[in-house]
């Protein structure tokens, strides 16, 4: 319970990597806000199952103006915000010179101008109170990926705005860390045991030292451990949780 009293926010809690982080810190002792585009009521539930505390919240983070109701909206609630993590993000994945501009503006709009409205809100509030945690979620493809150019660019921009953000507010009490997870096992992932009769799955986990996915809980527990006390002289790091495939 190493996060008993604390209050988080989650966006992308609704389910695979998010609501593994959700139900993860609320195990912490943690009070969440489970925020998302639709509902996030099946992971609420499921932290209440357990004994935690949650409530959900529907958000574009896309949007300022939604960003800032949803911050406001923990404090109102719980009476203050600790920890903000920034995880909810979307792909339209395609070849560079194929790329419709609407692709590469959604996917910047949400996966890295919606972190940099929660990372900003919730930056905001912490240094009044001189504590905070901010966590974002990039991804291994930040360093460049095949048919992804405007994700991996998004988070790219994802590991630039938390360092920055690491600096200018380290003197605040805030720390401001990047977990890059690598195949980790959600719905979208898991199609992949469809494809060839499984070949397609066979042959992500020869390229995953590890030799297996990952599971949302693996990413949740380094969420936990950035977001705790124990982690407070840690900020400006770039982490991969990616069983040795991220180099």
């Amino acid at each position: 319970m190493r996060l008993e009293g604390k209050v988080a926010i989650v966006t992308g809690a609704g389910r695979g990597l998010g609501r593994g982080i959700a139900v993860k810190l609320a195990e912490e002792g943690a009070k969440v806000i489970a925020a998302d585009m639709a509902p996030a009521e099946e992971t609420v539930k499921q932290i209440k199952e357990t004994g935690g505390e949650a409530s959900a919240y529907t958000v574009n983070v896309a949007k300022q103006e939604e960003v800032q109701s949803m911050v406001q909206f923990a404090i109102d609630t719980y009476g203050k915000l600790d920890i903000m993590v920034n995880n909810a993000g979307i792909n339209r994945d395609g070849m560079l010179h194929k790329m419709p501009v609407e692709n590469w503006n959604t996917v910047i709009d949400v996966d890295l101008t919606g972190t940099f409205y929660g990372t900003q809100e919730a930056v905001k509030y912490m240094r009044e109170k001189g504590y905070g945690r901010i966590i974002n979620i990039s991804s291994g493809s930040w360093l460049g990926n095949v048919g992804q150019a405007n994700y991996a660019a998004a988070k790219a921009g994802v590991v630039g705005l938390t360092k920055t953000a690491a600096r200018e507010n380290a003197r605040k009490g805030i720390t401001c860390n990047v977990i890059c997870p690598g195949f980790i096992e959600t719905d979208m992932t898991l199609k992949l045991k469809e494809v060839n009769d499984g070949a397609a799955w066979e042959s992500m986990m020869k390229r995953i030292p590890a030799g297996y996915a990952g599971k949302p809980s693996d990413v949740g527990n380094m969420v936990a451990f950035l977001a705790s006390d124990e982690a407070a002289y840690i900020t400006s790091e770039v982490i991969n949780v990616g069983g040795g495939m991220i180099v």
